[in-house]
């Protein structure tokens, strides 16, 4: 995949917002797979339902950090990226933004996420590039691919 030519379309809000929501939606299928894999029965209150073990759980998370980290920092996109027509670049908008700032994007969505990804949200519309916190600490941006 090519990175020559420059984008400065940093105005994709809505794009990362439904990018968020597709990949929320694939988090959802494999935990939906490990839980049927390592979930664990549980009753209460005269319910029975079945719940993540910590091991399915320390798998999932290992599962979204590496998905995040190598594919935005390979690629550039992840799948909800890529349907939506958006792409993680570094700063000089040429190239993916490699593993080690992808890390640093994805570790920081923690704090990005708080409030259903309302802090983050509220960020990028503040910032004059609409980066989040994650994306101005690894020194990438969010463009049209």
């Amino acid at each position: 995949m090519a990175y020559t030519q420059v984008s400065n379309d940093v105005r994709v809000t809505g794009r990362r917002v439904v990018a968020t929501i597709i990949d929320g939606i694939i988090f959802g299928i494999v935990s939906s797979i490990l839980n049927a894999i390592f979930g664990t029965k549980s009753t209460g209150s005269g319910f029975s339902y079945t719940r993540l073990s910590t091991g399915g759980s320390l798998v999932l998370l290992v599962v979204v950090v590496l998905y995040y980290v190598l594919m935005e920092g390979m690629l550039g996109r992840t799948v909800g990226k890529m349907a939506t027509g958006i792409r993680v670049v570094r700063e000089d908008g040429t190239t993916p933004p490699g593993v080690g700032p992808a890390l640093i994007r994805t570790l920081l969505r923690i704090i990005d996420g708080l409030f259903a990804y309302l802090v983050g949200f509220i960020i990028v519309l503040s910032s004059d590039r609409r980066r989040r916190l994650g994306d101005m600490a690894a020194k990438t941006q969010v463009v049209r691919a």
